[in-house]
């Protein structure tokens, strides 16, 4: 059985490098930038272990302030070791229940570049079983699109879908400087069909 602890500083400087293995530089909020948002509440590094070894099994990067009550899960990974065990699905029933006073969580897949072929399928796959649904969106992270992600906790998926992009700007704006913003994302409302 898993267990969340809320990391700090330390754990950051040791699992950034971690992260930046797991996820492409495009996509990754630099160090820096992640350890003020630590420090000013926007950013919560949550650590998974097991209770009984106490060996830590993975991690999530969580940004909790949102508009509307959402929260994005921005990061989440189970050690290369310990992938294959059914951990992810306890990581993130873990993070749901610690933002179950939240109206939802949002989750963004990008299309970078996998040397596995169906990687991001599998990933579609596994947030669907939590009941995240994609919502129509105009979005890239570093160039590459963004598919948007969100599991309704309080909320419904219609109340998110027309302002997505004005919640992920808010978030994003308290961990970003406005120039690291318009670096890494292209965020627009969905265009309706005519216009």
């Amino acid at each position: 059985m898993l267990t969340l602890r809320k990391g700090g500083h330390r754990d950051l400087e040791h699992y950034y490098g971690m992260m930046e293995v797991d996820f492409d530089s495009e996509e990754l909020i630099g160090k820096l930038a992640l350890h003020r948002a630590i420090s000013k509440g926007e950013a919560e590094l949550l650590i998974a272990y097991e209770d009984e070894s106490r060996l830590e099994a993975g991690y999530a990067l969580v940004l909790p302030r949102g508009l509307y009550g959402y929260v994005l899960l921005k990061y989440m990974a189970v050690f290369p070791w310990y992938r294959g065990k059914g951990l992810g699905v306890e990581i993130m029933r873990l993070v749901h229940k610690r933002y179950a006073d939240r109206q939802g969580v949002i989750a963004e897949l990008t299309e970078f570049d996998d040397p596995e072929p169906d990687h991001l399928k599998k990933i579609f796959r596994f947030f669907g079983r939590f009941g995240y649904e994609e919502i129509p969106s105009d979005y890239r992270i570093g160039g590459v699109t963004a598919h948007v992600l969100v599991k309704p906790i309080r909320g419904e998926i219609a109340e998110i879908s027309g302002v997505y992009h004005r919640v992920l700007a808010e978030v994003y704006s308290r961990v970003l400087s406005p120039l690291a913003m318009s670096r890494m994302l292209d965020l627009k409302p969905v265009k309706k069909s005519g216009e």
